[in-house]
């Protein structure tokens, strides 16, 4: 029982200038101005572009070595994702990207003010490093970020830990973000912020920098309902400094939409205009919009069509899978939010079903673990390995084990072959922003014979929803179902969903989306240069910023995964009670 259809030929592209259809689409040389960053353009991150490291040599050297000077240092440089989308764009506009300085050499090889002209072959740009200490590190980063507003913004309430001073180094740190800014700043500028890690930066920012800058932030994860943002500690703060910005986005409507609940919920002096999507607070007005991020999908299409059949046949003899197998795959985060706990009860069911299917279906799962400091991560990881291991044990023989699990680092070209190759793709996170996995599958999928299997709680399945095979993770007969649906179907059936899902993904990659991001901070601009968003600071030095920082809440609240209770709880939003670090 295995796929016995010749792999149809491909019609897909395999340079940028050719969409998914074959058809041409615009290139990078061909953009209108519309998509150029209007001013000098700084982005503010949590990671970093650029990354400085002593070579293993150094790292070997005894301290006398060590300090000869003479040590050899290697650069980290982007290789795919947003990082690298972005990185073009602030050297194009000679910009400054301002990020924590995580590598060993980083301060090493920077300025007194940790600045660096990067990229190192071809410096156009300047990179500031912001050099933090563990503590703050421990608690701005695997704290607040990681341990309060990832899993409340993905529904698990009942994970948040609100640990003493969190709040504090999340707020200090965000602080001396907003200062670098301040420092680069010009009235022409464009503040780009990245993700959940800089809450309150937006607001410290509109208060330092000239009434014309534009401050923009895109939010990289799920937001909450009202039910679950309630539990956040410093809540009301949080949407304060969100409303600092210009501009916001999310990655879909529901994430806005909800957003906009928040801000009528717990800020009473917001007014909320909801055809327009904006929010008027404190002499300032903010737009919120709703951009799908995509992914550079040439590039992976490109990779998956360079991949040599030998390093497949090799990734298959290490983990010793039959190249005849109908083969299925998973590629994830070892976090909770993904689901693999679910995909694996769902691949159970679907063994227990269909024995004939035994011996000739092989699932991979790739692991990459994650915030391992964090509690949560370690019981999620015990409890991924334990159920692999019982499943296997239940089901595999002497020659065939139905799971194979691995937390070893794939190569791209080993990645790239994989998505190629494989036969179905589980995407089954309970909760997921967008889910740039299930993307790349699609663009690497260059045969396009294989079948996406997607949950319903990703905000790719908006996009791509249509033509895959929806999922509802927690319903463990029915994905047990789409397993079988997707193996038993029809090659011109899997032709026509894959071509529409590769259609979709070319359309909407990474360069569309970012287009599409600077063509809102151009419009925002353009009000700001002619005065029509300039914000009070007047207004704004009236008020603490600090008051509203939220208390301690109770971690052991049950998960909300969407649905809204009216029961109001503002005395979680509100109060401050932990003490500020001096430094960080």
């Amino acid at each position: 029982m295995r796929f016995t259809d010749a792999r149809l030929p491909s019609t897909h592209p395999s340079n940028r200038q050719l969409r998914a259809d074959g058809y041409g689409r615009s290139t990078a040389d061909s953009r209108s101005d519309g998509s150029v960053c209007p001013g000098s353009l700084i982005v503010v991150s949590n990671r970093q572009p650029y990354r400085h490291e002593y070579d293993s040599a150094f790292e070997d050297a005894d301290s006398d070595d060590r300090s000869t000077g003479t040590s050899s240092i290697t650069v980290d440089e982007p290789t795919g994702g947003l990082t690298a989308g972005l990185d073009p764009v602030v050297q194009a506009s000679e910009g400054t990207w301002i990020a924590w300085g995580d590598g060993e050499a980083d301060f090493d090889v920077a300025d007194d003010d940790g600045c660096i002209a990067v990229p190192p072959d071809d410096e156009s740009y300047t990179l500031q490093r912001i050099d933090l200490s563990e503590e703050a590190v421990d608690s701005y980063y695997y704290g607040f970020s990681n341990r309060v507003l990832w899993p409340l913004c993905h529904g698990f309430v009942d994970l948040v830990e609100n640990r003493s001073n969190d709040f504090e180094w999340y707020r200090t740190v965000n602080e001396r973000f907003a200062d670098a800014v301040a420092e680069h700043a010009e009235p022409d500028s464009v503040v780009w912020v990245q993700d959940y890690h800089f809450g309150l930066a937006p607001r410290m920012i509109r208060e330092s920098v000239p009434r014309s800058t534009t401050v923009a932030q895109f939010w990289h994860i799920p937001w909450p309902t009202p039910a679950s943002f309630q539990h956040c500690p410093g809540g009301r703060a949080i949407l304060e400094g969100l409303l600092g910005n210009d501009l916001l986005g999310f990655h879909i409507d529901r994430y806005v939409e909800q957003f906009l609940d928040c801000v009528e919920r717990y800020l009473p002096g917001a007014d909320v205009d909801r055809i327009q999507r904006t929010v008027a607070y404190d002499g300032g007005t903010t737009r919120v919009v709703a951009t799908p991020m995509g992914v550079d999908a040439p590039t992976h299409d490109g990779n998956a069509r360079s991949v040599e059949s030998d390093q497949l046949s090799s990734l298959f003899d290490r983990y010793d899978i039959s190249r005849e197998n109908v083969i299925g795959l998973g590629v994830d985060r070892l976090d909770y939010s993904k689901g693999i706990p679910e995909r694996l009860a769902a691949i159970e069911r679907f063994l227990e079903r269909n024995p004939g299917w035994h011996g000739e279906f092989t699932f991979l799962q790739t692991a990459t673990p994650s915030r391992t400091d964090i509690d949560a991560y370690q019981r999620h990881g015990n409890l991924v390995r334990s159920e692999v291991t019982r499943i296997n044990r239940r089901f595999g023989t002497d020659d065939w084990e139905p799971i194979v699990y691995t937390e070893d680092y794939l190569s791209n070209e080993e990645l790239s072959g994989l998505y190629r190759r494989a036969d179905l793709m589980v995407v089954s996170p309970l909760v997921d922003g967008m889910n740039l996995v299930a993307q790349e599958y699609v663009a690497a999928n260059v045969d396009g014979d294989g079948v996406l299997v997607l949950s319903e709680g990703t905000g790719a399945h908006d996009r791509l929803g249509s033509h895959a095979l929806t999922i509802d993770p927690t319903d463990v007969d029915g994905f047990a179902s789409q397993l079988e649906a997707a193996v038993t179907m029809a090659p011109r059936e899997r032709q026509h969903r894959m071509n529409t899902l590769r259609n979709r993904v070319f359309d909407g990659d990474l360069e569309w989306w970012m287009e599409t991001q600077f063509d809102w901070i151009r419009r925002i601009h353009a009000d700001e240069r002619r005065g029509g968003g300039a914000r009070g600071s007047d207004a704004d030095s009236d008020r603490d910023p600090d008051s509203d920082a939220g208390s301690d809440t109770d971690a052991g609240r049950s998960t909300d995964r969407g649905g809204d209770s009216r029961s109001d709880s503002r005395s979680s939003l509100d109060g401050d009670t932990n003490e500020h670090p001096s430094t960080v």
